[in-house]
C-alpha cells in the first residue's frame, strides 16, 4: 500500500482548489473566479485501493510585495519541502509569463517528483496547448505531463495514476472515510467567505475575512447555533455587504446556511452573521496570524 502527501502549487486561478474538490468528491477548499481565494494549506484526503494521497490545496503563487500575499506566499513554500509530491497545475489558457517562471523555479529547487498538469483541457486551443507543453517539458523533462480539466472532471484518472507512482509505501495516515482534517469553525468560516464573495462578486474580493465568535452544539436536542462575524476594512464597506434593507446579508446567510446544514444533517441549525469594520487588517500581524494558522 501507498501513502503520501501532495502540494497542489500554481498560479492564482489555475483551478487548484476544483481539482482537490473533483479528486476528494467533496467540497474541501471554497472556489471563486476571484484569484487567490485559497489563503491556507487545505488538506483533502484520498483513498482507495492503492492507498492514500493528502493533497495539500496551496493558495495561488502571487509575486507581491503586499503582506498578506507574502504570507500566502510563504504557505505555498513552506508546504513544498512537507510533501513527497508536487503537483503542478498550470491554467493553459494563459501563456506563460514571469510569474510562471518564478513558480516553476521554486518547484524545480524542492527536490520533489513533480507531476505536471495543463488544466481547463475544455477551452484550450491548439497554440495554448502547444506553449503550455514546451514551457513545462524544457523545464520538466523527466516528469510526466498531463492534460486535463478539473471542472469537468477530465484527466483525474490519469493524475491519481502517476501520483501514486511516486509516492512511497506506507500505512493510511487517516482514515480510509476521512476527506478533510479541517477543524468544524475553519471549515463554516471558509463557507461564509465563499458566499460573501460570490454575492458581492467585484466589490470586496481581498477586503474580507470571516471569524466564528461562538458556536454551541447540543447532541441531546440536535442543535447547532453559530454567531459568525464577516470582517471588512472600512466602515464604508459594512453598507455593501449588509446591502439596501439587509438584501445582501440576507442572501449571503440563507446560501451559507444550506452548504452548513451538510455538516449537520438532521440538527437544527441557527445562523448568526454580523459585520465589522477592522481597518487595516490586511496589514495587521495579530490578524494574519489568526488567519495563517
Amino acid at each position: 500500500m501507498k501513502s503520501g502527501t501532495v502540494s497542489v502549487i500554481g498560479r492564482p486561478s489555475a483551478g487548484k482548489s476544483t481539482l482537490v474538490n473533483t479528486i476528494t468528491g467533496m467540497k474541501v477548499s471554497i472556489t471563486s473566479p476571484v484569484p487567490q481565494t485559497t489563503r491556507n494549506k487545505i488538506r483533502g484526503i484520498y483513498t482507495d485501493q492503492r492507498g492514500q494521497l493528502v493533497f495539500t490545496d496551496t493558495p495561488g503563487y502571487h509575486l507581491s510585495g503586499k503582506e498578506i500575499n507574502r504570507r500566502m506566499q510563504e504557505v505555498t513554500i513552506s508546504s513544498l519541502t512537507d510533501s513527497d509530491a508536487i503537483l503542478y497545475l498550470v491554467d493553459g489558457t494563459r501563456h506563460p509569463g514571469t510569474e510562471e517562471e518564478a513558480v516553476a523555479d521554486m518547484i524545480a529547487k524542492a527536490g520533489v517528483p513533480v507531476v505536471a498538469v495543463i488544466n481547463k483541457n475544455d477551452i484550450l486551443t491548439k497554440n495554448n496547448r502547444e506553449d503550455a507543453e514546451f514551457f513545462l517539458r524544457e523545464r520538466f523533462p523527466s516528469s510526466p505531463i498531463l492534460f486535463a480539466s478539473a471542472s469537468e472532471d477530465e484527466g483525474v484518472d490519469e493524475i491519481l495514476i502517476e501520483l501514486f507512482k511516486v509516492i512511497p509505501e506506507g500505512e493510511l495516515m487517516y482514515d480510509e472515510n476521512t476527506y478533510t482534517d479541517q477543524d468544524l469553525e475553519f471549515r463554516i468560516s471558509e463557507i461564509i467567505r465563499e458566499k460573501t464573495m460570490a454575492t458581492l462578486s467585484d466589490e470586496l474580493p481581498h477586503t474580507i475575512y470571516v471569524e466564528i465568535e461562538d458556536m454551541e452544539y447540543s447532541e441531546e436536542s440536535q442543535e447547532v447555533w453559530i454567531r459568525a462575524v464577516i470582517n471588512t476594512e472600512r466602515e464604508g464597506q459594512k453598507g455593501i455587504i449588509v446591502g439596501r434593507g439587509g438584501e445582501n446579508i440576507k442572501r449571503i446567510r440563507k446560501a451559507s446556511f444550506k452548504e452548513i446544514r451538510r455538516i449537520f444533517p438532521g440538527s437544527k441549525l441557527t445562523l448568526d452573521l454580523r459585520v465589522k469594520a477592522d481597518p487595516k487588517w490586511r496589514s495587521s500581524d495579530k490578524v494574519l496570524g489568526r488567519i495563517f494558522r
